[in-house]
């Protein structure tokens, strides 16, 4: 999948759970200070990642995302290469 794809599929699931702008969702806005998600929303933001990508996002990673730029970062690098960690 492209990173494009990535993309514009986590930015509509973003826009939608959080109930915002679509165009208010941009790459490297924060996804807390930005776009006013909380840390639940982060998570249910990572269990759709999850669930939609076919990966696993560690703690450890959960707890360095920021922007949505962090998120398609992880999955397009999970994605093309495979988790480091088995």
């Amino acid at each position: 999948m492209e990173r494009s794809e990535i993309l514009e599929k986590v930015r509509r699931m973003i826009a939608e759970k959080l109930g915002i702008d679509l165009d208010d969702v941009k790459e490297d806005a924060n996804i807390i200070e930005d776009l006013g998600a909380d840390s639940l929303d982060l998570v249910d933001i990572v269990m759709y990642v999850e669930d939609t990508f076919g990966i696993r996002v560690e703690d450890e990673e959960l707890e360095k995302i920021k922007t949505l730029k962090d998120i398609v970062d992880g999955i397009a690098k999970k994605l093309e290469g495979g988790s480091d960690e088995s």
